[in-house]
């Protein structure tokens, strides 16, 4: 007898999409075949698709201590309603942030209290914690992350070029990954002053002053210490088809590199501060049109490894512009519970295959940090699932789970919805729509 039966699904796999019957016992997939009979429970999904659930490598849930920003009840309830089963939590705005054990054992706690999806959690590297990278390791950290320019959040310094290159050695030994904010220091921070001497404070002077040149130097320059250490990279953000050139360079030469891009540099480009305002702003920033299309470009060729969210919410007197300009507001898109629902409409744009998210969003993130036994709809598996609909979905507040709801994406109307979450075979988040179906 099995736990649940999946009926009639169109289950996407790594390579094709093909309607069966998808078997869960235990928490894991333990059969698939065009028809299978015998469960406590059967979903009948009447050919709406079943992916793998998402794996979203990069979110900020910013417990503990800045639980009002966004915390992981509300967090993980997001992601959860946009198809993601496994999130990777990032070390920074997180109070204190996670660059020593005490640290991640706060949030592990806090997570293990209130998380509805699987977490996993990056540590820092930060310009005097190369000491303590052996212990995190230890406790089971993912990876590490640095800020290559400034971090915006006081209690998680940027890494200059020696704490960097230290810091590269000991991960290198460690056998674990470094994720990369790849934006250059010396150059942003040089614009940005100029700008603002110059009284040049809108959100076009802010994009200005994070140009393309920042981000290739950043990432050449780390190229460059990976080939000395030896130290595997994860880039994230990615914001320009030549850092996506780059990196794809290095990785012929054979040195452990991967990139993410995000959705937001997908789905929109500069012109979204004519409507949205300080809600677009993130860094790297938005790029014009045509940088847009380059980096769609790049996806569709396989040349960029995973799509993770990016998820920074803050409160909305952190966007307000009422007494300050527009360097100063937070930078960070509001937006991880769409992330599926933007590569959907990618791939229905461009005319590519739906199983192309399934490597994007699950089985390639599974692959580059070791997830065993997720990423994939297949036999010994968990059964991690999201259930999508062709039911159209437009983002209003009314739908939005953030604990702050304001965001770049509210109008945005998507051609497919989300309509049931599943971790382990059990059911983490449904709409009406499925719930009628039991």
């Amino acid at each position: 007898m099995y736990d649940v039966i999946f009926s009639k699904g169109n289950v996407v796999f790594k390579d094709e999409i093909k309607q069966c019957d998808v078997a869960v016992k235990d928490g894991k997939i333990v059969a698939i075949a065009s028809q299978l009979e015998g469960a406590l429970t059967t979903i009948h999904l009447d050919g709406q698709y079943l992916f793998p659930g998402g794996i979203d490598v990069h979110v900020h849930l910013n417990e503990p201590g800045n639980a009002h920003w966004e915390g992981f009840e509300t967090g993980t309830q997001l992601l959860a309603a946009g198809g993601i089963t496994t999130f990777f939590d990032m070390p920074l705005n997180a109070n204190p942030p996670t660059i020593h054990v005490e640290a991640l054992q706060m949030k592990e706690k806090l997570a293990e209290e209130k998380a509805i999806i699987h977490p996993y959690y990056w540590g820092g590297l930060v310009h005097n914690n190369v000491n303590q990278l052996a212990a995190l390791a230890e406790a089971g950290v993912i990876g590490f992350k640095a800020f290559l320019s400034n971090s915006g959040f006081e209690p998680f310094s940027s890494v200059q070029n020696e704490s960097l290159f230290n810091g590269m050695q000991e991960i290198a030994r460690l056998q674990k990954i470094l994720a990369l904010h790849a934006e250059s220091d010396e150059l942003t921070t040089f614009l940005q002053q100029q700008k603002i001497q110059e009284g040049a404070t809108t959100a076009q002077d802010y994009s200005a002053s994070r140009p393309i040149l920042a981000e290739v130097e950043a990432v050449k320059r780390v190229l460059y210490y990976a080939e000395l250490t030896g130290c595997a990279l994860h880039f994230v953000h990615i914001s320009s088809a030549e850092a996506v050139a780059c990196i794809q360079n290095a990785k012929k030469q054979g040195l452990d590199v991967s990139l993410e891009t995000c959705p937001h540099y997908l789905l929109f480009n500069d012109t979204a501060y004519e409507q949205h305002g300080v809600l677009a702003k993130c860094a790297p920033p938005l790029r014009a049109i045509a940088e847009q299309q380059a980096l769609i470009e790049c996806l569709l060729n396989d040349e960029i490894d995973m799509i993770a969210s990016d998820h920074s919410p803050c409160p909305p007197e952190m966007k307000d512009l009422s007494d300050k300009h527009f360097f100063q507001a937070w930078g960070g898109i509001n937006g991880g519970q769409f992330t599926l629902l933007a590569l959907l409409e990618i791939c229905q744009s461009y005319h590519v295959p739906f199983y192309k998210i399934a490597r994007w969003l699950s089985e390639n993130p599974a692959k580059r940090f070791g997830l065993e036994n997720k990423g994939k709809i297949e036999v010994g598996y968990d059964a991690d699932f999201a259930v999508v609909s062709k039911r159209p979905f437009t983002v209003t507040k009314a739908v939005s789970y953030a604990k702050h709801k304001d965001s770049i994406y509210e109008g945005v109307a998507f051609s497919h919805s989300v309509i049931a979450t599943y971790v382990q075979g059990k059911c983490v988040f449904h709409t009406e729509v499925l719930e009628n179906q039991y």
